[in-house]
């Protein structure tokens, strides 16, 4: 089970978070303290203090749905020195969190944009 590479927003919490919080707790601290909509089937991921663990949260239809990830050893990349209390990313780069790739140190090249092909 892996969330969509084609999602085009997924929100991390920047701050850890205590992971005694269930469905309830992780929901209201996303629209009390993130300031956005649980309801709105997006994808509200958050990390633990020691990183080693991440929780999704998301609604579906007609409930909450709560996945979890515990790493044996490691401990994911977090984005914790970005501004603001949220992050914005793709479904690609939750993926490649998840897959332990330092998101933030991967570095496309630059886009090009032209106006003609002469």
């Amino acid at each position: 089970m892996r969330p969509s590479k084609d999602l085009p927003v997924v929100y991390l919490c920047r701050e850890a978070v205590d992971f005694r919080k269930g469905i309830n707790g992780l929901a209201a601290l996303v629209e009390a303290e993130l300031d956005l909509d649980p309801f709105s089937e997006q994808l509200f991921v958050f990390c633990n203090r020691r990183r080693n663990r991440v929780r999704i949260l998301y609604w579906e239809r007609n409930g909450f749905c709560l996945w979890h990830k515990r790493l044996e050893r490691d401990r994911f990349h977090w984005p914790r020195r970005e501004p603001g209390t949220v992050v914005k990313w793709t479904g690609q780069q939750l993926n490649w969190l998840l897959d332990g790739i330092d998101v933030l140190r991967v570095q496309p090249h630059a886009r090009l944009h032209y106006r003609s092909v002469l």
